[in-house]
């Protein structure tokens, strides 16, 4: 037959639903973090591209690595590679970094977490959906308290190429930010 053959079954419906579910739910929480915590401030439509993509990915790695048990180990691995890509490509701004980290996090979470019982010995070893619902709230509740709460100071800094050197002197020093708000469109708090 083509299962035997294949080294597989042609069709598994647990598993597949399985699959579906968690897949689900692990999009559905990238998509909150991506569009409502870090496209929110960002507007980086390629990076929210990339951490979608990146989630999925790992998700669906992830899950079916461990579906054939190969272990933490791998998993571990996976994350030095991709800490290894950092440096290999173009410098990512660190807030790009966190987020990549989380949704790889995150994935991992969603596709390796699972309980297995043991009849014999009347336990379940590993962790149930609870604990996994538990955790994505709390990747949820960490990106709304760092983006959106009054506790971390939101201002950030500039690293500007100034050409106008005449503007350059402290008694020019109100030209100077109006000539930067107006180029930046943004509001100058303090320049040095």
């Amino acid at each position: 037959s083509v299962a035997t053959f294949l080294g597989a079954p042609l069709f598994q419906a647990d598993s597949l639903l399985n699959l579906l579910i968690r897949f689900g739910f692990n999009l559905l929480v990238s998509w909150i973090i991506v569009q409502f915590f870090y496209y929110k401030k960002s507007r980086r439509r390629d990076y929210y591209v990339t951490f979608m993509l990146f989630s999925a990915v790992m998700f669906l790695l992830i899950f079916l690595m461990e579906n054939v048990k190969l272990g933490i180990g791998l998993t571990l691995g996976l994350f030095a590679i991709f800490g290894i890509m950092r440096f290999r490509t173009e410098a990512v701004p660190i807030r790009e970094m966190t987020y990549l980290f989380m949704h790889i996090a995150l994935s991992v979470v969603n596709a390796m977490g699972r309980a297995e019982y043991h009849p014999k010995a009347d336990y379940w070893d590993g962790f149930g959906i609870v604990t996994i619902i538990f955790v994505n709230v709390v990747f949820l509740a960490m990106a709304w308290l760092f983006e959106n709460s009054k506790l971390v100071n939101t201002s950030c800094s500039k690293y500007i190429k100034y050409d106008n050197v005449a503007l350059i002197a402290p008694e020019k020093r109100g030209e100077l930010i109006a000539d930067l708000e107006k180029r930046t469109g943004l509001k100058i708090e303090r320049i040095e």
